[in-house]
């Protein structure tokens, strides 16, 4: 179903420019309210990370939702998974996400939740887009004022998420034994994700835990481990864990600094839950899943299936299978025995739960899986990328590139579902090789530009 504003995580874009303005988030609110009022609807809660922009869209979210005679709860900064939790913990009838995820401040974006914790179909959402368009091109038309929505804020939504991820941490395990550094990106998770691990016991150090608007994602986090390792190695911690900016994502590093990233993560998840008898059927990766992770869950006699990237699409091949572990390679991780989405915090704490139940290192457990040398490229562009990806140059090279390979490795050429990209990933046994043929596509990409 082609959609006009969503994407595959919501609506998203630069600060001041169509579609992430205040006129467009006032009218999406009004929208929203509009078509999920019919379903009986009387309150969304609203969260956001700590971008200096989010109050702005907040605020006018608020407005238009009100307009339609829709309640708002305000939950201040908090994690996306968060708010798919307290959606349901309140008694919600849907949640709304202010955030842009990994991306720089400049960024931000607009995601739901159904009360239930899942996304919102792609018929309520295409729903939405219809009443989007009349409110951009005649207004918006708003209820009586007797029918207009209240706001309030909810004071304890932080102590409610914090307990509940304790939850996710078997009772008769503690942390006490780890040194842990958490790198929690100047981001949504700078307050609650330092009193979850401390309070299970970890001796945590924390870094980037000091959001001023403008430094979230800065040289920190899930997408930038560099201070993580530095930090890991300087307090000779037994691990780091970095989560992005909106918390929904985790890679984390062991002891030496080697990064663990979210096919290991899975791995190891996958691994745990066969040796206690809990696994539910497989793992679902992606396209961009490292072929090693593969071949190790094959050799521990577990399924492995690939989806499209994008958590949206990794939630509709678990359910259609009836199974639980899922991800991405950047940290997506979802366990759907424990949360409805992707949670950064609770997939952490389920690796520190393998670690205590194996009593082994980060770094030991990891070891199962051996990576394949991969090689990630991306090609910014300035023309539509199935344009680029289907031109004959890049087709033609992209066969030379397989040919050479002589079935040793692997290639996706894949549009970025957030930004004007290419994304070209090469795995090869051989480092140089790989190295080489995604020199040769990034090359044939350029060419065609």
């Amino acid at each position: 179903m082609n959609k006009k504003y969503f994407g595959t995580d919501g609506i998203r874009g630069k600060v001041g420019q169509f579609p992430i303005t205040c006129d467009f988030a006032m009218k999406l609110g009004w929208a929203a309210g509009k078509v999920l009022a019919k379903g009986g609807t009387k309150e969304v809660l609203i969260g956001k990370d700590t971008r200096i922009s989010g109050y702005m869209l907040e605020s006018a979210m608020e407005a238009g939702l009100s307009a339609a005679g829709v309640n708002i709860a305000l939950v201040g900064p908090m994690p996306t998974p968060a708010i798919a939790y307290l959606a349901s913990t309140f008694r919600a009838d849907a949640g709304v996400v202010i955030s842009a995820s990994h991306n720089p401040f400049f960024d931000n974006g607009i995601k739901f939740f159904s009360n239930s914790g899942t996304k919102l179909t792609d018929q309520q959402e295409s729903d939405i887009e219809l009443k989007l368009d009349i409110a951009i091109s005649d207004g918006i038309e708003c209820v009586d004022s007797e029918q207009l929505g209240r706001v309030r804020r909810i004071d304890d939504a932080a102590g409610r998420y914090i307990e509940f991820c304790k939850g996710m941490f078997p009772s008769h395990l503690n942390l006490n034994d780890l040194t842990i550094v958490l790198d929690c990106a100047n981001g949504a998770a700078y307050d609650v994700a330092p009193k979850v691990f401390s309070e299970l016991g970890a001796n945590l150090i924390v870094i980037n835990d000091k959001p001023d608007g403008i430094n979230i994602n800065e040289k920190c986090g899930a997408t930038d481990l560099k201070a993580l390792q530095m930090s890991v190695l300087k307090h000779q911690a037994d691990l780091g864990i970095a989560l992005d900016g909106d918390a929904d994502r985790v890679i984390m590093v062991d002891a030496k600094g080697a990064v663990v990233d979210g096919d290991e993560i899975m791995f190891i998840l996958a691994k745990s839950a066969k040796n206690q008898g809990e696994l539910i059927g497989g793992v679902v990766g992606t396209v961009m899943s490292n072929l090693g992770l593969q071949v190790a869950l094959e050799e521990n006699d577990i399924e492995f299936v690939r989806a499209q990237v994008g958590d949206r699409f990794v939630v509709e091949e678990l359910t259609k299978r009836g199974w639980s572990i899922g991800g991405e390679s950047s940290g997506h991780i979802l366990s759907l025995k424990h949360a409805s989405t992707g949670d950064g915090i609770v997939a952490a704490l389920q690796v520190l739960k393998a670690l205590c139940l194996a009593n082994m290192s980060l770094e030991q457990y990891k070891s199962g899986m051996r990576r394949l040398p991969q090689i990630v490229i991306n090609v910014r562009i300035n023309k539509p990328a199935t344009q680029l990806i289907d031109s004959q140059h890049v087709q033609d090279t992209l066969a030379k590139v397989n040919t050479l390979m002589n079935g040793e490795g692997r290639v996706v050429l894949r549009k970025s579902g957030t930004e004007p990209m290419i994304r070209v990933m090469v795995e090869h046994t051989n480092d140089d090789d790989t190295q080489i043929y995604a020199n040769l596509l990034v090359d044939a990409i350029k060419s065609e530009m």
